[in-house]
Parts: structure tokens; C-alpha cells; sequence
């Protein structure tokens, strides 16, 4: 398992091979069974993860359905800023849709290594400012666009979702019913036949 660790920290090229060894050495990967619950709503967030292998869905209850609202893959870090960094209770669940591989990060953690490895503050740092920027991005896309915009979009940057996650949590990400995504496949499929 430290081995799929070891390629996503070699992908940092700031980090030396004695900076990743004592990363892997305090590290703590481990595995989860799909429909594992890693955050209920309600609860304080005190972990955070990243995904090594598999995949991990985040979602609100409202009126009693899910609503998923982000859905993080292989190399994404999964963190509930609200709920840790205010001591709060989380409104969202997170839960493993698939058999997943995660390191398990809590902020003391991460403190003892930026102590021990000083440049990797600037290396979460800027992981953070890159993931909020397509957080902002992803958020006016989708207040900007039609469903079949963010279906379209959705398949051209994250197509393999559509083999891993059901229909009916995908539709609930594009904001839309299954019922509409059956359409918009529909519409779309027709139109490329026709062409």
C-alpha cells in the first residue's frame, strides 16, 4: 500500500527521496471496504485523507435524499476544512463508494512533518491554493451552465466516473434527476447518430 504512496509523493518534485522516506515512515495508509462511513453529519472532523486508490463521495441529506456534492478519485485529497478548522460539526457524510486505499492525515501529523520537513508547508500550501482555485472554477460552472453543459464537461474531464459511480449519484452531482440524465444521454446519443 506505501507503494501507490510513493508515487503520488514522487510526483512532488520539491521533495527529496530522504523527505518522501520519512513521509512513508510516519505515514498511515490503510484500506476501506466500499460503503465505509469516514464522516457522518454531525460529527467533528478530525482526519483528514487522500485517496491513493479508489474512490470516496461526498453528500447532504436534504429532505431525506442524498445529494452528492463532490466526488474525489485517485492523487485528491478529501478534507472537511469547515467542520476541523472550526472545531464544527460536519453537514456533510463522506463514504467510500469503492474499496479504497487512504493515507489518514490529522493536523498534528502534519505539524510533525512540516516541523521535520520544513518545505512541505509550501508544498501543502500550494496544493491547497491549486484545489481551492478548481473549487471555484467547478462552482461557477456549474451556477453558470446548463445540466447538458455539465454532463458534456463531466465526460471530457472525469469520464471514468461514469463506470464507478450508479447513474442515479452521478445525476444528483450534475444537480439534475436520473430521469433528466436519461434524457440529456438521449438527446446527446441522437444527435451524434444523426450527424
Amino acid at each position: 500500500m506505501k507503494k501507490l504512496l510513493r508515487q503520488l509523493l514522487e510526483s512532488y518534485k520539491l521533495l527529496t527521496e530522504e523527505d518522501i522516506q520519512i513521509i512513508l515512515d510516519n505515514s498511515n495508509v490503510q484500506q476501506f471496504k466500499r460503503g465505509t462511513m469516514l464522516l457522518k453529519e454531525g460529527q467533528v472532523a478530525k482526519e483528514c485523507y487522500s485517496v491513493l486508490k479508489g474512490c470516496v463521495r461526498e453528500f447532504y441529506i436534504v429532505d431525506g435524499e442524498e445529494k452528492t456534492t463532490a466526488i474525489f478519485t485517485e492523487g485528491q485529497a478529501v478534507n472537511s476544512f469547515t467542520s476541523s478548522t472550526q472545531n464544527a460539526p460536519s453537514k456533510h457524510y463522506l463514504v467510500c463508494a469503492e474499496d479504497c486505499v487512504l493515507t489518514i492525515g490529522t493536523e498534528q501529523l502534519e505539524e510533525e512533518m512540516c516541523r521535520r520537513i520544513p518545505r512541505l508547508e509550501n508544498i501543502i500550501r500550494t496544493e491547497v491554493e491549486k484545489e481551492t482555485g478548481k473549487a471555484q472554477d467547478e462552482f461557477a460552472f456549474f451556477k453558470t451552465s446548463t445540466p447538458e453543459q455539465r454532463y458534456l464537461r463531466l465526460i471530457e474531464s472525469r469520464s471514468e466516473l461514469f463506470q464507478r459511480i450508479p447513474q442515479h449519484q452521478i445525476a444528483s452531482y450534475l444537480g439534475i434527476t436520473p430521469e433528466s440524465l436519461s434524457r440529456i444521454r438521449k438527446r446527446i446519443f441522437s444527435s451524434k447518430t444523426i450527424n
